[in-house]
């Protein structure tokens, strides 16, 4: 006994002296840590935190810039892309008032600190999985020599991997070039991608076949052997992929298709906002509601279940009484999908694959990712973040300035009175236009390439006239990837020019994009006049009647009209469902005619 209680002795001495060194190591990294910044700031997230801070490193010397005019803090990450304007004339009008006047980082920091306060819990759901890209972009540099050599990148850092991208901040320089914070994915890879879906879905086999998945897979076969027709003079083969499978396909939804809508709480559920832009969930909402058609009140009839949410006022719902976090939005969505599951059958049987959900917001990516396994019909198509080609669809992002008439000022002039080459203007949302603008505002006189232009009457008529009187239209990306300007360039017979890396157009599964439209990858912005004038004027003319072929798929109706932006968006989610479906049973071929 007396060797084992001194060998315990012994014991727990020597945990003491374990537990002292590991004490002492602990306070000398707490004491490193406080005092080798001597040049910086460090906001650090708390884990128990409520308000979403993001993790920032700022280094003095980046700050000292004699040129800076305004300063803008872009936050690159899932938040506002179409921001209130008002919310957006606060935070310009601080942001100025905080700066003026001022070189030194403390009068930066200081105002850091309230400023981040006002994007309190954007996107907090991602700081601990995804690197964040904070980043200070600087106006007033048009003095600045553009073929001078001896500048740093825009971002003063090198971003082209997540672990130096997590903590960086730095100025606009002359010579920069678009940095690629992740690979672009071309076109001809989203093909791959979307080929790939097909033959290889993962949507969950149904538990127990029905009498509608029957009727879906005798469709997919349908689909497949579809024959070119000429039944369809409205329809142009050089504007789609397939002209004869999209063809058919849409017969088919007109003849099979029923929808089944549950039933939610309002204002998230069944309260459409129809103007403004995240427009496009309200309208597609309001009509899928109103439809008799398609809309079926016995569930077991019904191919597809919609979830009839707004992504735009669960966003509006945050730091309300009942949401005070991004998880808490995450978690109502997941927490109505139980509640459904649990009442029906269908969402358990298939895993969610045959129901369907329509969001517009920045956020429905993120919002959503707990019920990923339905088909996502979403405006921020990011396929680097989130956004599966081949079931999910994108969501054309349409600024309704006027719910009783959409179709205002539609048109625009013909080639020949088009005498701009190229035009954008917009906010500074985002990393991308910023460099946009350097190098080429005021740069050449048919590159019209403007910040933002006035909102009053006279404002929005330029902003139109530009639109009508132009080749091209430039479609820079904001903070996400979408964009309205898109739509907007199809809208006025403009041509549109995808700047976005990653964007997959919408509709994807049957137009041709690459027919009507120009991609260019950020990185090529420093040549995007010359690609422009490199393309041949017959082409351009041809380009320009196709844009005017596809208008009618993108123009929303008060009653809906075959084609149109409401059958579209309807066909993709019918479409992708038929070309996932999986049986258990053996297929029978059901003829419609």
């Amino acid at each position: 006994m007396g060797v084992f209680a001194l060998t315990l002795r012994l014991f727990h001495a020597e945990v003491r002296k374990l537990l002292l060194i590991i004490g002492l190591a602990v306070s000398f990294i707490i004491l490193f840590q406080c005092f080798s910044f001597s040049y910086g700031k460090i906001f650090v997230p708390s884990p128990t935190s409520k308000i979403s801070v993001v993790k920032l490193v700022i280094n003095a010397t980046t700050l000292n810039d004699s040129n800076m005019a305004e300063l803008f803090i872009n936050v690159v990450a899932n938040d506002t892309n179409g921001s209130d304007p008002e919310e957006e004339a606060r935070y310009k009008h601080n942001t100025l008032e905080a700066n003026t006047g001022s070189d030194s980082s403390s009068e930066v920091n200081r105002y850091l600190d309230g400023s981040f306060s006002k994007f309190k819990d954007q996107n907090s759901h991602e700081r601990k999985s995804k690197p964040r890209i904070t980043q200070v972009a600087a106006k007033g540099l048009q003095s600045s020599n553009l073929s001078s050599g001896t500048s740093s990148s825009f971002l003063g850092a090198n971003l082209s991997s997540p672990r130096n991208a997590e903590t960086s901040i730095g100025t606009q320089h002359t010579n920069f070039k678009p940095l690629q914070i992740e690979s672009a994915i071309s076109v001809s890879q989203m093909n791959s991608l979307l080929l790939q879906s097909i033959d290889s879905s993962r949507s969950l086999r149904p538990r127990r076949s029905s009498a509608r998945d029957r009727e879906l897979l005798s469709a997919r076969l349908e689909i497949g052997n579809a024959r070119v027709s000429r039944k369809v003079p409205v329809l142009h083969a050089s504007v789609y992929q397939n002209i004869s499978k999209f063809e058919r396909s849409y017969e088919m939804m007109e003849q099979i298709l029923k929808v089944y809508i549950y039933k939610g709480v309002k204002p998230i559920f069944h309260q459409p906002k129809m103007r403004g832009i995240y427009a496009s969930e309200g309208w597609f909402m309001k009509l899928m509601e109103g439809n008799k058609k398609f809309v079926v009140k016995d569930p077991r009839r019904a191919h597809l279940f919609y979830l009839p949410f707004s992504s735009n006022m669960l966003r509006s719902a945050l730091n309300g009484q009942d949401f005070q976090h991004v998880k808490d939005l995450q978690k109502y969505l997941k927490d109505y999908v139980e509640l459904i599951a649990g009442k029906y059958s269908f969402w358990n049987r298939t895993g969610g694959a045959d129901h369907f959900l329509v969001a517009c917001h920045d956020w429905a990516i993120n919002l959503t990712k707990n019920i990923r396994s339905c088909i996502r019909a979403l405006c921020n198509s990011n396929a680097a973040k989130g956004f599966e080609i081949g079931k999910d669809t994108t969501l054309p992002v349409t600024y309704i300035r006027s719910m009783e008439a959409p179709l205002e000022n539609l048109g625009g002039k013909p080639p020949s009175e088009r005498n701009i080459l190229a035009f954008f203007a917009g906010g500074m949302h985002g990393y991308l236009r910023p460099i946009l603008l350097q190098y080429w505002q005021n740069k050449e006189s048919d590159m019209k390439i403007f910040g933002p232009m006035p909102r009053d009457v006279e404002g929005k008529r330029k902003y139109r006239e530009h639109m009508k009187s132009s080749k091209y239209c430039i479609c820079a990306k904001g903070y996400e990837v979408h964009t309205p300007r898109v739509v907007e360039s199809i809208y006025y017979e403009c041509v549109p020019v995808i700047i976005s890396d990653n964007y997959v157009p919408p509709f994807f599964e049957v137009l041709n994009w690459e027919a009507f439209a120009i991609l260019v990858q950020e990185k090529d912005i420093p040549s995007l006049r010359n690609i422009l004038l490199s393309i041949p004027e017959e082409k351009y003319l041809e380009m320009h009647a196709r844009v005017k072929l596809v208008q009618r798929h993108f123009l929303w109706h008060k009653r809906p009209v075959k084609y149109d932006l409401f059958h579209m968006i309807l066909h993709s989610v019918w479409y992708n469902r038929v070309f996932h479906i999986k049986t258990r049973q053996k297929v029978f071929i059901l003829k419609v005619e």
